[in-house]
């Protein structure tokens, strides 16, 4: 029977040590910079983005090797969004993953700067040849969807987006779009990648990008109940902020009970996306559920 809390602990191990290999120790005269980098990197948590990489690589019948580089790529970009979403000129945070934001350790200049590096240094880390890797072309367009999901046409178009709209109504579409840029596009990015880095059809990839969608969307809508619902104590950092800067959320929109049916319903829209595979996408199914289930 397949174990959730064992399979995430042993995956987070393995992307743990790869990823303390993709960036260097500090030493010389950048060392302030590659120990910024390593704080916010190696910080912990679930891994859920490269583990999506990495299960999905498998779901398809991939080694998990081929797609390593990916995933250390993916949680690199997703780490540097954290660290400026965090800056004084965003979201102005003190607290990630139960500690100090970079920038209040290493200071603003330090922490943009070991953004740019992480975010940077990303494409170096899944552009190296991997054991067991997958032909060039294939590298090839994966680097180019990562690079779109994270760049003006998917994650920073979406924290514009975002920023822009402080204070603003919002249509439940209007929010659904503003997501799927800034949540939505590295979880697609994340999903379809590792299944074409492990050998998927053009079949498989379509029923992964309909999950990966509805997966998403599930984490946001989870995400803005959690901020309404949960305590620093439990999350790791601020909650109440998205409130207090105005930010229309799901909760805000459609209240609290609806937007638990929503996440509910996109749960089982996931879960109805890879009906087709076999066993080998268990931990694609119960993701899904641990999304939507997480601390409510």
């Amino acid at each position: 029977m397949f174990e959730l809390h064992s399979y995430l602990k042993e995956r987070a191990q393995i992307i743990e040590r790869a990823l303390a290999q993709s960036v260097e120790e500090p030493a010389g005269a950048a060392a302030r910079l590659h120990e910024a980098m390593r704080y916010s990197l190696l910080a912990g948590g679930k891994r859920l983005r490269p583990v999506l990489v990495l299960a999905s690589c498998e779901a398809v019948g991939g080694k998990v090797e081929a797609a390593m580089g990916l995933a250390c790529a993916v949680e690199m970009i997703h780490t540097y969004s954290l660290i400026h979403d965090d800056l004084p000129c965003m979201d102005d945070d003190d607290l990630r993953r139960g500690r100090p934001t970079n920038h209040k350790v290493y200071g603003e200049a330090i922490a943009t700067l070991a953004g740019d590096a992480l975010l940077t240094d990303a494409f170096k880390v899944l552009a190296r040849p991997a054991k067991n890797g997958a032909p060039p072309a294939l590298v090839l367009e994966t680097i180019a969807e990562l690079a779109g999901a994270a760049g003006s046409a998917g994650m920073v178009a979406g924290q514009v987006i975002d920023l822009l709209g402080e204070g603003k109504s919002k249509t439940v579409e209007e929010l659904e779009e503003l997501h799927g840029k800034k949540t939505g596009a590295l979880f697609l990015a994340s999903v379809r990648g590792g299944a074409r880095l492990g050998g998927a059809s053009a079949a498989q990839i379509e029923s992964l990008d309909a999950y990966a969608r509805a997966l998403g969307l599930a984490f946001q809508v989870v995400d803005d109940l959690l901020d309404v619902q949960g305590t620093p104590e439990q999350m790791g950092k601020r909650t109440q902020k998205d409130v207090e800067r105005g930010k229309a959320t799901y909760p805000g929109i459609l209240g609290i009970e609806r937007s638990l049916d929503l996440a509910r319903e996109l749960e089982t829209r996931a879960h109805r996306a890879i009906a087709g595979f076999g066993d080998s996408a268990d931990a694609l199914r119960h993701i899904a559920t641990f999304v939507v289930e997480r601390k409510l």
